[in-house]
């Protein structure tokens, strides 16, 4: 009996020593996840980004992350150009449309939406000398969209079936055309084109320097002010292997929005300041002024508005399933927002 106990307390000391040892290996398994010495974001320099640029420009970023951490950053004319960095290990993490995320999503899983940044901020304008009056109107005419495929692009499918009416790429008589943001105003002016779908501050842009008219406000394009129109995603690896990185890159993100709230003017300078440093050109701080009314900075997402902007996708043939089941990762946002 006593040979027996005794191999007994041998196996359980044994025992113990393997798991604590597969706990040391484990821990220092998750310490190293948080190891990476570069995060990479990617954003706009467009008005509905102003959270990553007010967090770069504060140094929030910089200061959740630590001196050990260097920050580099991209920035993107689209988001499908946004999206392929992402898919090609180009950048970490970043802000970017809705439907460019979902887009790419059913066709390459490989990042996720892990929180909000801004609802609002596109509106649908249209020629000042045209007789529009009513989304049913645009029958028959040309409305231009910064790209297809775009969260304004859908925005735009989305106020003209509440209207009854379709783009021609879905069997429609509404004629939609790509065009650059910055080529908008003059097209319009031109009379090229009849109406755009423009994010800010490019649809403020457009009133001033094409002369146009508001067809739908922030308040009515789309979704209106539910309408998610910039989110933060990341690739999964990078949010799998540094846990913690994520989180203090959305600590910094909350900063950023809490201060535009309370500090709108300073806010729109830092905006005026960091686009000049990336473009050399200045912005009317009028027409920015204007602009950031029609946002709203915030970190919620609407979940049934991400799965309506699919199956809209899904309807006009830019993707072939509107299943986005494990996009949304909003744990990392709620842990930060519990804190």
């Amino acid at each position: 009996m006593k040979k027996k106990h005794f191999l007994f307390l041998t196996m359980m000391t044994l025992m113990t020593i393997i798991l604590a040892a597969c706990s040391h290996s484990e821990a220092s398994s998750n310490e190293e996840k948080d190891q990476a010495s570069t995060v990479r974001i990617g954003y706009f320099p467009n008005m509905t980004h102003i959270a990553t640029i007010v967090a770069l420009e504060k140094g929030y970023f910089q200061q959740q992350l630590g001196d050990d951490v260097t920050i580099s950053t991209k920035t993107f004319n689209d988001g499908t150009a946004f999206m392929e960095a992402m898919s090609t290990n180009a950048i970490d993490i970043g802000t970017v449309g809705p439907t460019p995320a979902l887009n790419t999503y059913t066709r390459h899983p490989q990042h996720e939406i892990i929180a909000g940044a801004v609802n609002a901020g596109a509106v649908l304008v249209v020629r000042g000398d045209s007789n529009i009056t009513s989304v049913e109107d645009l029958a028959g005419k040309t409305v231009a969209v910064p790209a297809y495929g775009s969260t304004q692009d859908i925005g735009l499918m989305k106020s003209l079936k509440d209207a009854g009416l379709k783009v021609k790429l879905s069997g429609g008589n509404v004629n939609s055309i790509k065009l650059a943001s910055a080529d908008t105003a003059s097209l319009m002016l031109r009379g090229d084109i009849d109406a755009a779908a423009a994010q800010e501050p490019w649809g403020v842009n457009i009133e001033t320097n094409g002369k146009a008219k508001l067809l739908l406000d922030e308040k009515e394009f789309a979704w209106g002010s539910e309408s998610t129109n910039t989110v933060v995603a990341a690739r999964k690896a990078f949010t799998l292997n540094n846990p913690k990185l994520t989180k203090k890159i959305l600590k910094a993100h909350l900063q950023a929005i809490d201060f535009i709230k309370q500090n709108p003017e300073e806010a729109i300078q830092l905006f005026l300041d960091h686009v000049k440093k990336i473009t050399g050109k200045d912005l009317s701080k009028e027409e920015v002024t204007k602009s950031f009314d029609r946002i709203t900075p915030t970190s919620e997402i609407n979940e049934e508005i991400i799965k309506e902007m699919a199956t809209i996708s899904k309807e006009a043939g830019y993707i072939t399933t509107d299943n986005i089941d494990g996009l949304l990762n909003l744990s990392f946002l709620e842990a930060v927002s519990n804190e």
